[in-house]
């Protein structure tokens, strides 16, 4: 009987040490902490060996940087990205020019860029500074570092690095005993790196029993909670020593009332006197005196020495227009800009031919309107008005750019770098609708022209912004023959409304005037420019804390606009 039982408890006993077995090493494997690595390559997704994966202050990013010769690199977009936009690069000529507000630094790309030419004076650099692999150009860390301010700590096994590009504030904490940092938080997560006690981390985010920290050597990962202590609010510190570069503003004193003149040939004081008999508190006029004529830098001059004495007695300063429109080549094709702006030496050309006419005339400044500027030339023509900046500012003279209202199909004209080395941007508030347009519309509604001032200012200082208003609208007919317009100035306005017969109506949308009549299957449309409109669009200005007004151009007004310019620059 005593052998049977035991013969029975045997089994059961093994069957119960079998299950507790088994019920332990679930229970272990449940519960203990995993010991796994992880692959440190692909954690930073790393796939050759010259690659540096980029933690960007707190921040695992996508781009990689490059190690070549111990010299850390980042190609172009990386840098435009985290670091500055402010390089100028020309495949062509293989250059990499920084401009600053007296001189054009250059290195030449490839292998002779350890050397760095300031006023074509050569300084040893030490490593290269910029080289093509492929189409991607990679610029050296260090050589950034002289024009953008940040840091950056380099380590290995994998190759990574910290970038710092801004300093704040951060949580510190102390680890308690030793542990390992884990790619997510739970105990069965692979392992980053491992601590010892006392080693410190900074807390990026505390969830309920972990913690998403990074380490002193930049891994970011997760540890325990209750593995933290001595928490503390600590400050980053800048190190680098960077000073931001300096561009010099010419600034008048109040505000500038600015008029284009449109001239087609030379004309002295008189005729200028002539212009500005009627006007008031006119105190620059900018006459359209220059003219490209060919796409290497030449120009047509209508400048008068007389007509600049006679501004300056009457107290008015000239700021001379040199434009692109209608401008043609001897062969009647308009003016390549990528060919004009690309080329150092072209460009340094026009600068030194406009430069000769601001010295010869007594100018007081340049304007440029170049308004055929594709977005294939755009950093070509942004790099000119950086040099040109940097002889303006030698002289004392006003530079002065013309642009569109802001849109995508103009971003390539960089109204933020042109607000950095120009002194005023002038808005060119009107041709919201136009011949070729498609469709009838006014020519400057307020919201064009408010829209235009608030998204200039949003990369433009409002002290260097002046908006230029229309003395003239567009007469519009749609018809069997589609659609057409005509240009009405606003000294034929008072005709043109008698002899329609209809009576204005005002537009709260636009705030303007408003025409609109039909004869036979035409229809007629006109949003008035007048001194209703003008006088809103000048309030929306005075709000917006800008510089001042402009006007296209002298001899479309009538008088009477005069007195509610007057009033605005009162104010």
């Amino acid at each position: 009987m005593k052998k049977r039982i035991i013969a029975v408890l045997v089994p059961v006993v093994l069957i119960f040490v079998v299950i507790a077995a088994v019920l332990g090493s679930w229970l272990i494997k449940k519960y203990s902490y995993s010991r796994n690595k992880a692959d440190l390559n692909e954690y930073f997704n790393l796939t050759q060996a010259d690659e540096v994966a980029m933690v960007v202050q707190d921040t695992i990013v996508e781009e990689k940087a490059k190690l070549r010769e111990e010299v850390v690199y980042f190609d172009l977009p990386t840098v435009e990205t985290y670091f500055t936009d402010r390089f100028y690069v020309n495949s062509l000529e293989q250059v990499l020019l920084f401009t600053t507000a007296t001189d054009v630094i250059q290195v030449n790309i490839g292998d002779e860029s350890h050397v760095m030419y300031v006023s074509d004076e050569g300084q040893e650099l030490g490593y290269k500074a910029a080289f093509y692999e492929g189409d991607t150009l990679y610029i050296a860390a260090d050589y950034v570092k002289r024009y953008a301010n940040f840091e950056y700590q380099l380590f290995d096994a994998p190759l990574h690095m910290q970038v710092y590009t801004q300093w704040d504030g951060y949580t510190a904490a102390e680890l308690s005993r030793k542990t390992a940092v884990r790619y997510q938080g739970g105990i069965k997560s692979d392992i980053l790196v491992e601590l010892e006690a006392g080693d410190t981390v900074a807390v990026l985010e505390e969830l309920e029993n972990w913690s998403k920290v990074k380490t002193e050597d930049s891994y970011i990962g997760y540890v325990e909670n209750k593995f933290l202590k001595n928490k503390s609010q600590t400050e980053r510190v800048c190190n680098t020593g960077f000073e931001e570069f300096v561009y010099s503003s010419v600034q008048k004193d109040g505000k500038i009332n600015l008029a284009f003149h449109q001239v087609f040939e030379e004309v002295g004081g008189d005729f200028l006197a002539n212009a500005l008999s009627t006007t008031k508190t006119v105190n620059v006029v900018s006459p359209t005196w220059f003219r490209l004529t060919n796409s290497s830098g030449d120009f047509e001059s209508l400048a008068n020495a007389s007509y600049v004495a006679k501004a300056h007695e009457l107290g008015v300063e000239v700021w001379a227009l040199v434009t692109d429109v209608d401008s043609l080549d001897r062969f009647g094709v308009e003016i390549d800009f990528v060919e004009l702006l690309s080329a150092s030496e072209n460009r340094r050309y026009l600068i030194q031919g406009l430069m000769a006419q601001v010295d010869s005339y007594g100018l007081d400044g340049i304007n440029i309107d170049f308004e055929k500027v594709r977005s294939d030339s755009g950093i070509h023509f942004v790099q000119f008005i950086r040099e040109l900046s940097i002889e303006t500012r030698k002289r004392g003279v006003v530079l002065s750019v013309d642009n569109y209202v802001p849109s995508e199909y103009t971003a390539h004209y960089n109204r933020k770098e042109q607000g950095i080395v120009a002194d005023y941007i002038i808005i060119m508030g009107y041709d919201e609708h136009y011949v070729g347009g498609g469709a009838a519309g006014s020519n400057a509604s307020i919201g064009f022209v408010e829209g235009g001032i608030t998204n200039t200012k949003a990369v433009v200082p409002a002290e260097k912004i002046i908006n230029a208003i229309p003395f003239y609208t567009r007469v519009w007919e749609s018809g069997p023959e589609g659609l057409k317009a005509s240009t009405l100035t606003m000294a034929s306005t008072s005709n043109w409304v008698a002899g329609t017969g209809v009576t204005p109506s005002w537009d709260d949308v636009c705030c303007q005037n408003y025409v609109e009549y039909q004869i036979n299957d035409t229809l007629y449309q006109c949003w008035l420019e007048d001194l209703d409109s003008i006088a809103v669009k000048l309030q929306v200005m005075q709000s917006q804390g800008i510089k001042g007004v402009a006007s296209w151009k002298l001899g479309l007004e009538v008088p009477a606009v005069w007195d509610v310019i007057a009033e605005y620059m009162a104010q």
